[in-house]
């Protein structure tokens, strides 16, 4: 073994170690932003791993060297301008566009191999069954992860809305014959490696990805980005097969192991199916509600003089984040707000619902991003037995996660689904631009509740206006 082989196989085993240790620390909110830095220095040794192995094949043109360096420093360049510049609202189209590149990357790959077979080097394709079924699983996987991603993307941004036709039974009919099509260029592609099967089958992929994804309703995206993921994983894996890399094998693989569980674990927030999730069309998406049953007719509304007032008095405030929080950019005043119950001697925590926002973790990046401190990050199951003994619930735009008919209506589609209960505190004020319902549709019952005030405006604003009130109150000067 030269020492080159040498050099590379450290390399690989270095970016196979930093990325496991990445995704594990990935788990907990402390080590999160320490461990994606891990994740980050194993794609750059990845990366340069390549390049060193590339630089002792023969058939590379200088030509082929100008194309990798210019792809590599418009890549690099553009992912650091998405770093900086996307706010928070927009990080969950953000990570949807990742998983469509990577899915892109690895369909481009396959394709890339197939229509241009070379034994240069380690690479030897389309030689015997093993590489052409990995062509085949890359090609279809890759496909999918890619115009599905582009589907959530849109939905999420607001670009695009489901059709009426494709929430009922009819989508089925259309996916079915986009999977037929897929399997017959499939086999096809193993039979004769022919072109026009794999054309054929990039496009039955492609539409399999957008019937699949149209039809899903917002409030299961989490759950819909976390399966992407996975699926970028498979992709990048079966393309690892595909040019003979160890490290991509490995790296494709832990990703999408990593993110099938993470599908699982949004399942179970969400008290869901990933069948019913794929096939089943938005939470709600079947049932009816009468126009009277969606009503309020019992609110209470309050001025933010009125809740801090109540929060002046209390010992125990809980904060219950939701998307609108991320909408308003609100985080750092709500920070602000935190800090001066603090100081006067109020605890503080912040209840964290597995599915809240539109990804998995987005509250819990939204308040790191103001600074809000690890420990005060309490999750759903550790959370829910304080609501009794708290004293004020502060709940910022989140709707579905904090509804009791999850727990006391068997007719809702929200049944048996985990929720926070809030209802259990003392007080709860709810801070919403208005009487829209979440994103499954329902009627919240947690609004007609007697101990449920409604707060209603921007986040941001009202907690600009509440931090005003509690600073002409003395609070945050008692030590």
């Amino acid at each position: 073994m030269t020492t080159a082989e040498i050099l590379k196989y450290a390399i690989d085993l270095v970016a196979v170690l930093l990325l496991a240790l990445g995704i594990k620390g990935l788990s907990k909110v402390r080590s999160a932003r320490e461990a994606n830095r891990l994740a980050a220095i194993a794609m750059a040794l990845a990366v340069v791993g390549v390049l060193l192995n590339s630089l002792g094949t023969t058939g590379i043109s200088s030509s082929s060297w100008i194309w990798i360096i210019i792809g590599s420093a418009v890549g690099g360049l553009l992912g650091l301008l998405t770093a900086q510049r996307v706010p928070m609202t927009a990080m969950p189209e953000t990570v949807a566009l990742f998983n469509g590149c990577g899915g892109m990357s690895s369909l481009l790959v396959a394709i890339g191999v197939a229509l241009f077979p070379t034994t240069t080097g380690e690479v030897q394709i389309a030689s015997g069954l093993v590489e052409t079924i990995s062509i085949v699983v890359s090609i279809f996987v890759g496909a999918i992860t890619f115009s599905g991603s582009i589907i959530a993307m849109a939905k999420l941004q607001g670009w695009l809305s489901t059709p009426s036709w494709m929430q009922s039974k009819l989508r089925h009919v259309f996916n079915i014959i986009f999977a037929v099509i897929s399997f017959i260029a499939a086999l096809e592609l193993i039979r004769s490696q022919g072109n026009n099967a794999i054309w054929l089958l990039v496009i039955g992929s492609s539409l399999l990805g957008i019937g699949v994804t149209l039809p899903i309703g917002g409030a299961d995206m989490p759950v819909v980005i976390s399966l992407l993921n996975s699926y970028s994983g498979v992709a990048a894996a079966a393309a690892g097969f595909v040019v003979g890399s160890q490290l991509l094998i490995v790296a494709g693989a832990m990703v999408g192991a990593a993110g099938l569980i993470l599908t699982q674990v949004m399942c179970n927030g969400m008290n869901r199916s990933l069948i019913s999730v794929l096939f089943g069309g938005a939470i709600g998406g079947a049932s009816s509600v009468s126009k009277e049953n969606s009503e309020y007719k019992n609110i209470t509304s309050c001025s933010t003089e009125e809740c801090a007032l109540t929060l002046e008095a209390a010992e125990r405030v809980v904060v219950v984040p939701g998307y609108g929080l991320a909408v308003a950019q609100a985080q750092h005043t709500l920070r602000e707000v935190t800090r001066v119950l603090e100081t006067s001697g109020i605890q503080v925590t912040y209840a964290i619902h597995p599915v809240a926002g539109r990804m998995p973790g987005h509250m819990n990046v939204l308040l790191a991003e103001a600074d809000v401190p690890y420990e005060q990050l309490k999750e759903m199951d550790v959370i829910n037995p304080d609501f009794p003994a708290t004293d004020v619930v502060l709940v910022l735009g989140a709707n579905d996660v904090v509804n009791p008919q999850a727990k006391n209506d068997p007719s809702s589609p929200l049944y048996g689904m985990p929720v926070l209960n809030v209802q259990d505190a003392r007080t709860v004020f709810v801070v919403k631009r208005g009487m829209n319902a979440g994103y499954s549709g329902i009627k919240n019952d947690l609004f007609e509740l007697a101990n449920t005030s409604m707060v209603f405006g921007d986040a941001k604003k009202v907690l600009g206006d509440l931090l005003v009130e509690l600073k002409e109150l003395g609070v945050g000067r008692k030590g």
